[in-house]
Parts: C-alpha cells; structure tokens; sequence
C-alpha cells in the first residue's frame, strides 16, 4: 500500500499521500488516473479499468485491486 501511495504522489507534483487519502480531493484528474493505471498494469501485471480505479479513490483501495487482480492471474 505505500508503494501505491508513493506512485500517486509522483503523478500528484510530489505530494505526500496516505493511504486514505482521495485521489479527487488531492487534485487528481482523468489524465492523470490514466497514467497511474497504465503505470500499475507495467508494474503489477494488472489491468484496472477507470471504473474500478475512480471507484477506488483511495491508494489502500486501489492496492486492494491491485491485490485481487493478482490473485486472479
């Protein structure tokens, strides 16, 4: 989870990220959810999709995906 934590902060002009913290309310956009999801299927082998990924809003969440997916894998 701190791993997604610190990946969200490189997209988010490097600003620290908790793990609940909402991706919307620290200025997350479209463009930038894309490029955190492209960067978690290169790095996790997981393919979220921008449903999950903005339902998700939060970097536990989204680690929680991420766990799922590799699991199904």
């Amino acid at each position: 989870m701190r791993e997604i934590s610190q990946m969200w902060g490189e997209y988010l002009d490097g600003r620290e990220v908790g793990a609940d913290d909402d991706f919307f309310a620290l200025g997350g956009n479209s463009l930038t959810g894309i490029k955190i999801i492209d960067r978690v299927a290169r790095d996790y082998g997981v393919q979220l999709s921008v449903r999950d990924f903005y339902l998700a809003q939060t970097p536990a969440r989204v680690a929680g995906l991420i766990e799922k997916g590799r699991a199904v894998t």
